[in-house]
């Protein structure tokens, strides 16, 4: 089949699943509810991977940057996982089949899809994990796959220029790593450069503008308004079109032999009450903007398509307070959320939350790769 995405979304329910070599699962099959669906166990026993299998079913890779290959369970030869999905009109299944020599195959109700960025935003997903906190301690590189994760799910052009982009930018690369270039050539690749870069510039700048006050809301609630955070977009596009950047840049980027100028320098600052989060921000106040920034994404991404995302909670209570995780799960219950997914190596704490919420839910322990549904 084509994989299609003309942001016509739907709410995507996950209603069985199948994962098989996967990490350290073996073999799980599993129901969830509609609704929220809590995973406990401790720490090392597969809350984490199971929560990965269902990323890996809406993006296609893992959430970790982890390489397909490393996924598979140590001793087999290849990874499956598969999801039967309620979609608008009807269910439909989902198939993922990865061998350790790097083929990889997805098929939707047995009909082979040809290109796997097709399928993103298909199923809409936003995570929240601690492995977040790389956004904010780590390089600008983090923040700028968080855009391209959000905005490829809400806009296929977006990917696919971002994809053109990265293409040209190993082009021209090589050429200026070459002792002598063709100069025309080097022209057509800036201006094949300058109209994608331009593209995806402005809409990394449009959502960083929407996305910063949706932040500061989540704080709000998170924290009880204690302080004041902000997303600024930098961006060397901001102050230059990247053909006069390029121009400029050509002999020092030969010395170089690689390009410095362009979107991909780009980067998002976090700020709280004016300084930069990464250096004055405690561990719970870093935490909670980055809840928020996921909450903020959440909404985004359902404003723009008209349906929720699944959203997927691994491990959030952890760093929090008693006030925080309150508020938060006050978010959750007083929102329009659809489908989410919940670990805990707390079980009491996690029940003791979640039945406060709803009636609708379901409960699986995790332990070695094995999850077993318990009864409510």
């Amino acid at each position: 089949y084509i994989c299609t995405n003309n942001l016509t979304h739907y709410m995507a329910v996950l209603k069985k699943m199948v994962v098989q070599d996967f990490r350290n699962i073996a073999l799980a099959e599993l129901e969830f509810s509609s609704n929220i669906n809590c995973i406990s166990g401790g720490n090392g026993e597969g809350k984490t991977n199971l929560i990965d299998a269902i990323y890996y079913m809406s993006m296609t890779k893992s959430s970790s940057n982890a390489s397909d290959r490393a996924c598979i369970r140590y001793g087999a030869e290849s990874f499956s996982i598969s999801g039967l999905y309620s979609m608008k009109s009807a269910d439909s299944r989902f198939s993922f089949r990865v061998s350790g020599n790097g083929a990889k195959k997805l098929v939707r109700d047995e009909k082979p899809c040809q290109r796997m960025s097709d399928h993103i935003g298909l199923l809409p997903v936003v995570l929240v994990s601690p492995s977040d906190g790389a956004l904010v301690s780590d390089s600008g590189e983090e923040r700028r796959k968080f855009l391209n994760q959000v905005l490829s799910q809400m806009d296929s052009e977006y990917l696919a220029d971002v994809q053109q982009y990265n293409k040209l930018i190993s082009q021209r690369n090589a050429m200026l790593r070459e002792e002598s270039s063709d100069v025309s050539l080097m022209d057509i690749i800036e201006e094949s450069l300058e109209y994608h870069g331009h593209r995806i510039h402005q809409r990394r700048k449009s959502f960083a503008e929407t996305l910063s006050p949706a932040v500061g809301h989540y704080y709000s609630i998170l924290s009880g308004a204690k302080e004041e955070v902000r997303v600024s977009y930098r961006s060397d596009l901001s102050s230059s079109s990247l053909r006069s950047l390029l121009e400029a840049s050509r002999q020092k980027d030969r010395i170089l032999g690689y390009t410095t100028s362009g979107i991909q320098r780009d980067d998002l600052i976090f700020l709280m009450d004016g300084h930069p989060i990464r250096r004055d921000g405690s561990q719970g106040q870093r935490k909670s903007f980055l809840i928020a920034l996921k909450f903020a994404q959440y909404e985004l991404m359902k404003q723009e398509s008209g349906v929720p995302p699944t959203l997927l909670l691994d491990d959030v209570f952890d760093k929090l307070d008693m006030d925080r995780t309150s508020n938060l799960l006050g978010m959750v219950a007083g929102s329009d959320f659809g489908q989410i997914f919940i670990t805990d190596s707390n079980k009491v704490r996690l029940s003791g939350i979640v039945d406060g919420v709803t009636a609708d839910r379901a409960y699986y322990s995790a332990s070695a790769g094995c999850f077993t549904m318990e009864e409510i």
